[in-house]
């Protein structure tokens, strides 16, 4: 007898899956891609919380998404032949910034910089004392003793850099945890689906293969 539906169960189930997971795979993938980017840390100045040649991700973020102590991906025009960087914020504006030389304070209140290279606050560069203009960003690298950073251009309107030239917010080594997962749901689900869509197709053949004919009983004399 001829099974009616055999492996419809599991090749629905395999329409359903493949698409999805598809839609999550890319959807997940396309969101990387266009909230995130790959950079290569280029110079010493921000050891030793990255060394050179590290890969790294940035997220791409709104100016009111900025905090003290991001380290972001920045260009400044006038600065570093135009090419993007990477520095700490220390101060945002309005903010008043000081440097005695041994510790910095940030609108009166010490900043605690466990980050910084061999706890060296202010090599090689002058106190300072400057007050951040508005829609601008103080910055300086963790390696004090080798970055350009705010320290050294004061007479540009405090040392600081336009919020609008952040390309991005450093989020670390790894793809962003949510991103990833969803890709990785997507794939799973695909090949899940895939799978069940074979095994459907094959069950519906096998139940359509004719029954082998059986001879008749031999006639009893």
């Amino acid at each position: 007898m001829r099974q009616r539906g055999a492996g419809s169960g599991l090749r629905f189930a395999g329409w359903v899956l493949v698409p999805l997971g598809l839609i999550l795979a890319v959807g997940g993938i396309g969101y990387f891609f266009t909230h995130y980017q790959g950079v290569t840390v280029m110079s010493e100045a921000m050891e030793p919380t990255f060394r050179q040649g590290q890969r790294l991700i940035v997220e791409d973020i709104d100016a009111d998404e900025l905090r003290r102590g991001d380290v972001v991906l920045v260009a400044v025009p006038s600065r570093y032949e135009g090419r993007p960087v990477l520095q700490r914020v220390l101060g945002m504006g309005g903010d008043h910034v000081v440097c005695d030389g041994n510790r910095i304070t940030v609108n009166g209140k010490p900043v605690d910089e466990p980050y910084v290279m061999r706890g060296e606050v202010n090599p090689a560069a002058e106190p300072y004392d400057v007050r951040v203009p508005d829609g601008r960003l103080f910055l300086l690298g963790d390696h004090r003793g080798n970055s350009n950073d705010s320290r050294f251009h004061l007479d540009e309107q405090s040392g600081s850099v336009a919020v609008s030239g952040v390309r991005g917010r450093v989020q670390g080594l790894a793809v962003p945890a949510a991103t990833g997962a969803l890709g990785a749901l997507g794939i799973l689900l695909t090949l899940i689906g895939t799978g069940l869509g074979i095994g459907g197709y094959v069950a519906g053949r096998s139940s359509r293969r004719p029954l082998a004919a059986v001879p008749p009983w031999p006639a009893v004399q």
